[in-house]
């Protein structure tokens, strides 16, 4: 091959197989490597099936970077942590002033900003960027959501906007997040919210399966109804499809015979550290029987269980509004502390297609920092907090006949306390602020008069016992 490729991808599992086929397929070139040798043919042998697409093989670092026109542009898509910091020493021993590194794992954000450090000091430009939509996304289109230097998202945005989910209306799925490690951080967030989306449709399932009694059959009827409303999405379109799915390997559905034991990965639990130490609230994304209630005639049964079905899409509507308020505080506050400058009602715009979390509800999120880019918190823009009034009652429903019948359902309850904190003008915290100044001395702020105060809280007390 003499004619330099336009672009290179290292890593080929499965995420970075689909990305190359994809990026070649929109008809740019592309240089593979893999460490891993048997990986770079069987990607080569995939794109000759998938349409002869121009995808070329290398199985050594050097002919493979030598293979990619000037400046250089390489995604790296292998396991985040010391794997990255190896295929960077790998590959830039080859690279020149110039040249361009993507990383386009589920990387911690600060690991990206040490790393671009480092390659500036080399001359390289460095990217982190989030890639959302699993492998499907990876092949037909992900949202992508890459942050770092400008100058190298310049060198590539022609490729990245053809490669990322197409939207009608709002465009490709991908726009320049921010500098330093916000595209990281943003996928990170991007994965909490889909966590709590899970948990919240799980809780769902479990109601209207523990307390309605639905059968698999009504459940997938319910959840591709609901999928044509305001809960339309991935997330609720694949739920309506694990139901209808028989046992390939005995009788019944398949769902009753998955074991209750899920599997993560690092993503979740970072946001819900950076939710501690933003020291903003998320509850939701943090959380992530007995049928005599509803005993007695079929008929009966069958009206409570249509009831209950209204009920729990409606829980389910306020409870993600909740879910959706705190990851985008959560951006927000990160924004503010580093100076990104992230622009909340973009990222939802890109969220709209080939991510996870994909939904007709982003529309009315990005609509809401339309009207006001200012915006405090979801639950006080004029549309949402309308919405979620009018669903309180059915929510309440949902989570009192949740306790009663003992299923847990700790993202629609803590969402539900969410919003009650939001919306009372007064919290009970003046007197947990009142028992540390007592113990610790810390001082309280009053309501009347400003200043800190501190007072002597054991001796008051002593006396009053005297």
């Amino acid at each position: 091959m003499t004619t330099p490729t336009r672009i290179g991808l290292a890593g080929l599992a499965v995420m970075g197989q689909n990305l190359a086929l994809n990026i070649a397929e929109k008809g740019f070139p592309i240089s593979v490597y893999n460490r891993t040798t048997s990986k770079v043919d069987e990607t080569v042998e995939r794109a000759k099936k998938e349409g002869n697409l121009p995808v070329f093989g290398f199985h050594d670092p050097e002919s493979f970077v030598h293979s990619i026109q000037k400046p250089r542009v390489i995604i790296m898509l292998v396991k985040a942590g010391a794997p990255v910091d190896q295929t960077i020493k790998t590959l830039s021993v080859y690279m020149e002033k110039g040249d361009c590194i993507i990383d386009g794992g589920n990387e911690w954000y600060e690991n990206t900003e040490r790393r671009e450090k480092a390659m500036s000091e080399l001359g390289l430009l460095y990217l982190g960027m989030g890639v959302s939509g699993g492998e499907e996304g990876a092949r037909n289109g992900p949202s992508l959501m890459p942050g770092g230097s400008f100058e190298a998202f310049k060198h590539i945005e022609d490729i990245l906007l053809k490669v990322a989910a197409q939207v009608p209306d709002s465009g490709p799925c991908v726009t320049y997040i921010g500098k330093g490690g916000s595209g990281n951080f943003v996928k990170m967030i991007h994965n909490g919210i889909e966590y709590g989306d899970m948990q919240l449709i799980a809780e769902a399932y479990d109601v209207l399966k523990s307390v309605g009694k639905l059968s698999n059959e009504e459940l997938h009827k319910v959840f591709s109804e609901w999928n044509k409303g305001e809960l339309l999405s991935f997330l609720i379109e694949i739920t309506a499809d694990i139901f209808k799915i028989k046992d390939d390997k005995g009788d019944g559905y398949l769902v009753d015979k998955v074991l209750d034991k899920t599997g993560m990965k690092g993503t979740g639990k970072w946001t819900v550290q950076q939710a501690a130490e933003l020291s903003i609230a998320a509850p939701t994304i943090a959380s992530s029987l007995d049928s005599r209630f509803l005993s007695g005639l079929k008929e009966e049964r069958v009206e409570a269980a249509k009831k209950l079905v209204d009920d729990v899409r409606q829980a389910l509507y306020a409870s993600k509004i909740c879910s959706y308020a705190q990851g985008m505080n959560l951006i927000r506050a990160k924004s503010v502390e580093k100076g990104w400058d992230l622009e909340l009602g973009e990222l939802a715009r890109i969220w709209k297609g080939g991510c996870i979390i994909r939904a007709i509800f982003l529309d009315r999120i990005k609509k809401a920092y339309d009207r006001n880019a200012g915006l405090a918190n979801l639950l006080v823009d004029p549309e949402f907090a309308t919405e979620i009034v009018e669903r309180q009652s059915a929510w309440r429903r949902v989570v009192c006949l949740s306790i009663n019948a003992g299923i847990s359902t700790p993202g629609m309850s803590s969402s539900l306390a969410y919003f009650d904190t939001y919306r009372r003008g007064r919290l009970p915290a003046n007197l947990v602020q009142a028992q540390r100044d007592y113990f610790g001395a810390h001082t309280y702020e009053r309501v009347d008069v400003p200043g800190a105060f501190h007072t002597e809280w054991f001796k008051l007390a002593k006396s009053s016992k005297i």
